[in-house]
This record gives C-alpha cells, structure tokens and sequence, in this order.
C-alpha cells in the first residue's frame, strides 16, 4: 500500500521551483527594503523549502531537501530567475497569485499523501496537508517582517489548501489512483484559491458577544399571591371603638364583637331600638 504513495522526485522538484519562483518574486517588490541578490534568493529558497520541512518534521522522516543535491539547486535557480525577471513578471501581476495559488496546491497533495503512505489518519494527514502548503508563506512573512497573511481577514490560504487535502483524503479512501486524486487535490486548492481572490471571498471577523440575550419575563402574580402578601403583612378589623391592627400569628382569630352594630325597627309604632 505504501508503494502507491511514493512522492516522485519531479513533482517534489516542481513544487519547490514553483514555490521559490512566486517567494523571489514577492521578495523582490519591496525595494524599500534594500535586499541584495542573497537576500532574495534566500527568501525565495525559504518559501520552497519552508513547506517540505515542516512536512518531514512533523512526520519525523529524513528532511527531503537533504537527501538530494537538486532541491537546492533547482530552488537557487528558480529563487534567481524571479529576481532577474521581476520586472518582467510585475507586468502580469496576477502571476505572484496565480504561482502562489499553485504553491499550495502542490505542497498540500504532497503533504497529504506522504502522511497516508507513513500510515496517519486521514484527519492527521489533512492537517499534515494544510501545514506543508502554508508553511511557505509563514516563514516568508516572518522574514520579511511582515504580518502573517494566513491570520489576516481576506485570505483563504488555509481554507483552500484544507479543501484540497481533504479532497485527496476523500478520492484516496475509495482506492482512487494516488496521480489522479493529487491531480483533483490540487485543482481544488487552485480553484478555491482564485475564486477567493477574483470574488473577495473570506472567513467571518472575529468578534465578541456584546449583548447577552434577554431572559424571559415572569408571569404575573395572581389575586392569590396577592392575599397570601396580605395574610404576610397581617390585616385590620373595624370595630365599633375603632381600627385593630392584628398580628400576622393573630390574623387567623376570629374578633369577638367586631360586627357593626345593626339599627332593627321597634314593634311599637314612633319608637326604636338598637340590638344588644
């Protein structure tokens, strides 16, 4: 099974070409900096070599741009040729993009496989995936001393290269050929890319909750709740001397004597009586 997986040294060598290319490039446009020729090819070496390093690290293999004396070579050259021909490339500017775009594309697939042949989980070999094709582009921005583009609102590096890999993981699982499904990875990755830049695509701003939903309102008391307050406080009685006010333990009691008295109409006609 891991024969299925084997990386061939092309395609390794295409991505680090590609890879350095678009990081000499992108160094060379900032002139303000004042980078030499080594200052350049040394960016352009990073962005090739930064993705397969973290790559081999993480699986804890032999780093590959050790183990051959072209993937120096190929990424000095490449690094070279985007410096001299800077000026010539800055007039197609989507160019950087574009080889950017594929960048990540390659180092994803790549990344992706050789952690399914190393027998990782198709989650870990996604994240393995992710890591190589963006690990470029961190070390470039480290360097340059400029803020981390994958972080920053606006750019899809991440998302892109995830949907790539994950593509690869997916086509991989149903015994599809390794060419074919690094092919479709890949084309994903560029895809999405691009499609995030020519539409302005990108992830939600960060943001935190400032208004905490409201609670529901409480039903209203009743007459009942009304007189058990009541029944709390006590109550008074009116009496014939005046006003009582009853203890809420007392409140209970019945008052002896405390019906108003009653006026009744005498038998005896002209007279009258008051109920004792």
């Amino acid at each position: 099974m891991a024969d299925v997986f084997v990386i061939p040294l092309w395609a390794d060598l295409l991505a680090v070409g590609i890879g350095a290319l678009q990081g000499a490039l992108f160094a060379a446009q900032f002139r303000d900096r004042r980078l030499d020729w080594l200052g350049v090819a040394i960016i352009g070496i990073v962005v090739g070599f930064g993705g397969g390093l973290l790559r081999d690290l993480l699986l804890n293999v032999p780093l590959a741009p050790l183990q051959s004396n072209w993937y120096v070579v190929v990424a000095t050259g490449a690094a070279l040729l985007g410096m001299l021909l800077e000026r010539v490339f800055s007039r197609v500017n989507p160019l950087i993009t574009v080889l950017d775009a594929l960048t990540i594309g390659l180092f994803g697939a790549i990344g992706t496989t050789k952690a399914l042949a190393l027998g990782l989980p198709e989650v870990a070999a996604v994240f393995v995936g992710v890591l190589a094709a963006v690990g470029g582009s961190i070390l470039r921005d480290l360097l340059l001393n400029l803020p981390i583009a994958l972080m920053h609102v606006g750019s899809l590096y991440a998302v892109a290269a995830a949907a790539g890999s994950g593509t690869i993981a997916l086509l991989l699982a149903f015994e599809t050929d390794v060419f074919l499904a690094g092919a479709i990875g890949v084309a994903v990755t560029f895809g999405v890319r691009m499609a995030s830049v020519l539409f302005g695509w990108s992830l939600p701003e960060q943001r935190a909750i400032t208004r905490l939903p409201k609670l529901p309102a409480l039903p209203k008391r009743g007459r009942r709740d009304s007189d058990d307050r009541l029944d709390d406080r006590g109550r008074t009685v009116t009496t014939s001397t005046g006003v009582i006010h009853l203890h809420p333990t007392t409140s209970s009691i019945p008052v002896v004597g405390s019906a108003p008295r009653v006026r009744r109409r005498s038998p005896i006609p002209g007279a009258s009586r008051q109920g004792r």
